[in-house]
């Protein structure tokens, strides 16, 4: 009986470590300064004391969403196993974080679109009007939605195959949420990107090379 319920525990706690990711946030690069460890939704870092303080992080498992608004609002980036020696574009701008491959395989996160209501607003003012029918997304080679564009609707593993290999340099995004990541395939630096206009695409400039609709 004693060697069963052991058993028991030990399958529990390995269901536990499978489904609950693990993330460190660091106060400065490279992993040096305070240091914070969550295993679970914060959906507010001020309550760990570490509001706008990360500069690095190590990811051991899971992938995370990290915001720069409470309550995983405003820009977002995501973030699977490793080690981020400095967080551009976040530094010392993450207020909230959550889990996102926990409940739904393939990194496809259950997150509310606080951003959703607002950017559709925005949206109306795409390149086809209100016109629903149009493409989900559509990708500029230049800023503020000019030069050459693409319009896609699907997953795409190469953007090479479209033309579009490291040339995106702004995104108007009509429906859903999108990952977009700077190799084929889906690896590297991953960003996501829910309905709205981005006149200029920061670290990810001339980098996007895959992406997918992860919502």
């Amino acid at each position: 009986m004693k060697r069963l319920l052991a058993a028991a525990a030990v399958l529990a706690t390995l269901s536990h470590a499978a489904v609950a990711g693990d993330l460190t946030l660091f106060s400065d690069s490279n992993f040096h300064g305070n240091r914070v460890t969550i295993d679970r939704d914060a959906p507010n870092l001020a309550d760990f004391g570490f509001n706008d303080r990360a500069s690095s992080a190590v990811v051991t498992s899971g992938r995370w969403l990290l915001c720069e608004h409470a309550n995983f609002g405003g820009r977002c980036a995501e973030f699977g196993p490793g080690e981020y020696r400095q967080l551009p574009g976040f530094n010392d701008a993450v207020s909230s974080a959550r889990q996102v491959d926990r409940d739904d395989r393939g990194g496809r996160g259950r997150w509310r679109d606080h951003d959703r209501d607002h950017d559709r607003d925005h949206d109306r003012d795409g390149p086809r009007g209100g016109d629903r029918g149009g493409p989900d997304v559509v990708m500029f080679a230049g800023p503020r939605f000019e030069g050459q564009q693409v319009e896609l609707s699907q997953d795409v593993r190469a953007l090479n195959d479209v033309g579009f290999n490291d040339r995106a340099t702004s995104i108007i995004i009509r429906e859903g949420r999108w990952e977009f990541c700077e190799h084929a395939d889906f690896r590297g630096e991953c960003v996501v990107l829910g309905p709205g206009r981005y006149d200029m695409l920061d670290r990810m400039n001339n980098r996007i090379s895959s992406m997918r609709r992860v919502r």
